[in-house]
């Protein structure tokens, strides 16, 4: 298998003939350092990108932003031409109930988080609200985006 001779020289020494040197015993860790930490920029700069959303024009309001829990929120859209879309897949009305149940069953959390378009109707919200409760979420938050009037008698929020 190619292992060489061991033959002694004039002086007494041990000597390698033929064959192969020595394997190495040490890992060089270098290279592998260099592609970790490539890899960590890749999804630094990648992990912004991924966030599901379906474009919405949100209601503004002087509300503050509600902490999140350890699960992935759901969220339920319903866009500006009433497409109704659970996280970012689209989801006929007569359908909303039943595709809720199934996921409330899955799921550890009864949290949900409603975007709706400022233009949609009142009515509307109400019925995707009502859908919601009846498919087993009954702590539904209303996703809006800063900025609206605080309603306090304060031009453009300078009263807070």
């Amino acid at each position: 298998m190619g292992a060489g001779t061991i033959q002694k020289d004039e002086s007494g020494a041990r000597r390698r003939r033929r064959g192969r040197t020595r394997p190495m015993s040490e890992i060089n860790v270098t290279p592998f350092v260099d592609v970790m930490l490539v890899l960590l920029i890749i999804f630094m700069v990648a992990a912004p990108l991924l966030t599901v959303g379906v474009p919405v024009e949100l209601p503004k309001s002087a509300a503050g932003a509600l902490a999140v829990d350890q699960e992935e929120p759901l969220t339920i859209t319903l866009t500006a031409d009433g497409v109704v879309q659970i996280q970012t897949t689209e989801v006929a009305r007569e359908d909303l109930v039943s595709r809720l149940r199934g996921i409330a069953a899955e799921r550890t959390s009864d949290k949900v988080f409603l975007r709706a378009d400022g233009s949609v109707s009142y009515s509307e919200v109400m019925q995707i609200m009502g859908a919601l409760n009846a498919g087993g979420f009954a702590n539904i938050g209303l996703v809006t985006d800063i900025g609206g009037p605080p309603l306090d008698g304060s031009p453009d929020g300078e009263g807070q």
